[in-house]
């Protein structure tokens, strides 16, 4: 097997031949068809993604229940007491530097673009809409909680929980298609295997590039909201050049050092406006919104977790918010839980099943309170109307609240820096994540291919900013939610087995 491995890594390259060309080509063939047959891309896309809506919908919304359910057993089950890398293994980082990468990875540049953007949306488009502002305001949050919640990061952790196992505990590649290994046997490096890891790169680098282009979208909206200039395709381009460029520099920096030192300094920044638009809003008002909307999150959690809207009008709304996030997180998890596992060694199952859920989880409903609660405050006192600045540009609904506070200036400058560095490390760790699959699972992939997917990133990102086809990559991404959704509960059983298996070797009794 070894001998088969090596014909089919590039010397120079470190590739893997049957993961890294068919990416390569598939991507290429994406981008130049979205560039040119742009309306044709999109409606190929829509069509897929509408008629997996209407007929699977059902098993999207299961299946994310179900890995709710399955990560809680692991975290409170024997099992959570198996050790990544071994018993003797420990920790490579801390635990505060452990949270603030899977944290910047998880979410980065969606929770600034979407963090008034988000809420008020949920307001101008909601449920009911015979129902009374505040009642609309309150189900905004609730479902801003539910969609940016346990839900999203069980999913994550899930991966990055099979993937941490199957690489340093099973010793197999750090790759998607490694999960499988107890179920595919010798065809895990056969061509159901390199299938997985082919999709699992798709949906990576179109969940980033599609990422890539709000965040630029935001940064460049930014920037010429400060200097009172036109925001334009060209300022955007320019944008994501110079991100891509630092980007590069943190990859090829390595995880310790780039990755780690930019997500603890990201932490930093985000912590620093956080707080300023705490204590220059009104503190206490935010402080109870952030009560109120657990509470609402908590009492509604079962309703929202079963809710599908088959009762007209609402199958439209299902179909347009949940269901499109649930595809959407789903078709993120090769990327982020294959970035959980490479910096997970060390931490047992239920660390990463607790910690990689909760704190994330509570520090976005934090952040979402803060910023969804003063703009709802604004809009209903009538200081300004930032519902009509999101209807008109969401990538400036942020800043339309800043602007209503106390030195806008300063706190706008800072909101602008986040999302510039929410941009490098989504990058950066999205191109080491790809660098994994395509190099074979290796952890110390070569120069030449960290640079290759970096530059590719952005480069998709621009191609798609210039020639409109963002709307036909997000469709691409989420469309492949659909079939990751199938092969998530598959990998859940996979590593139940493998868990019982190490804890029955290892002497103990069987969690059941």
């Amino acid at each position: 097997m070894e001998a088969a491995e090596t014909k089919m890594e590039s010397p120079r390259w470190g590739i893997y031949r049957p993961v890294f060309l068919p990416s390569a080509i598939l991507i290429g063939a994406f981008v130049v068809a979205s560039l040119t047959f742009s309306e044709e891309v999109g409606a190929l896309f829509g069509t897929f993604q509408g008629f997996m809506n209407s007929h699977l919908g059902w098993m999207v919304n299961g299946t994310i229940n179900l890995i709710l359910l399955l990560v809680l057993f692991l975290a409170f089950s024997p099992l959570g007491k198996v050790r990544i890398g071994g018993t003797q293994a420990s920790p490579d980082f801390s635990t505060l530097s452990w949270v603030a990468m899977l944290f910047a990875a998880g979410m980065g540049i969606g929770l600034v673009y979407f963090s008034v953007a988000e809420p008020m949306l949920h307001f101008l488009n909601p449920i009911d809409a015979r129902a009374p502002d505040a009642d609309k305001a309150a189900r905004a949050m609730q479902f801003t909680y539910f969609h940016y919640g346990f839900h999203v990061w069980a999913i994550y952790a899930l991966v990055g929980i099979a993937l941490a196992h199957a690489c340093f505990n099973r010793k197999q590649p750090l790759s998607l298609r490694s999960t499988l290994q107890p179920i595919l046997g010798r065809y895990v490096d056969r061509w159901p295997g390199h299938a997985v890891d082919v999709l699992a790169v798709l949906a990576t680098l179109f969940g980033l590039a599609t990422s890539l282009g709000f965040g630029s979208g935001q940064f460049s909206a930014g920037l010429a909201r400060i200097g009172g200039f036109e925001n334009s395709t060209a300022l955007q381009v320019a944008c994501i050049v110079g991100i891509t460029g630092i980007a590069t520099v943190s990859v090829l920096s390595g995880l310790s050092r780039g990755v780690r030192m930019l997500s603890q300094f990201n932490m930093g920044i985000a912590a620093l406006l956080f707080l300023t638009v705490l204590f220059l809003g009104a503190t206490g008002d935010r402080l109870l919104d952030f009560a109120s909307d657990l509470g609402q999150y908590f009492s509604g959690f079962a309703w929202m977790s079963t809710y599908r809207g088959t009762d007209n009008p609402d199958a439209a709304w299902f179909s347009g918010w949940s269901l499109f996030y649930w595809t959407w997180w789903i078709s993120w998890s090769p990327f982020v839980g294959t970035f959980i596992a490479r910096i997970s060694k060390g931490r047992t199952v239920r660390e990463i099943a607790l910690y990689g859920m909760l704190l994330p989880s509570f520090l976005s409903f934090l952040w979402m309170s803060v910023f969804g609660g003063t703009a709802f405050a604004l809009q209903f006192s009538g200081q300004a109307d930032i519902a009509a600045t999101v209807t008109s540009d969401s990538a400036l609904g942020l800043f339309a609240v800043l602007e209503q506070l106390p030195a806008a200036g300063i706190t706008s400058a800072v909101a602008v820096l986040l999302v510039g560095v929410f941009f490098v490390t989504s990058s950066d760790s999205g191109s080491m994540v790809v660098d994994f699959m395509t190099s074979g699972g290796r952890l110390d992939s070569p120069v030449g291919l960290k640079v290759f997917w970096a530059c590719t990133e952005g480069a998709v990102a621009i191609a798609l900013v210039m020639g409109g086809g963002l709307a036909a990559l997000q469709s691409a991404s989420i469309s492949t939610g659909f079939p990751f959704a199938i092969l998530l509960l598959i990998i859940g059983g996979t590593l139940v087995r493998s868990l019982r298996k190490e804890r029955a070797l290892q002497g103990k009794p069987d969690p059941d």
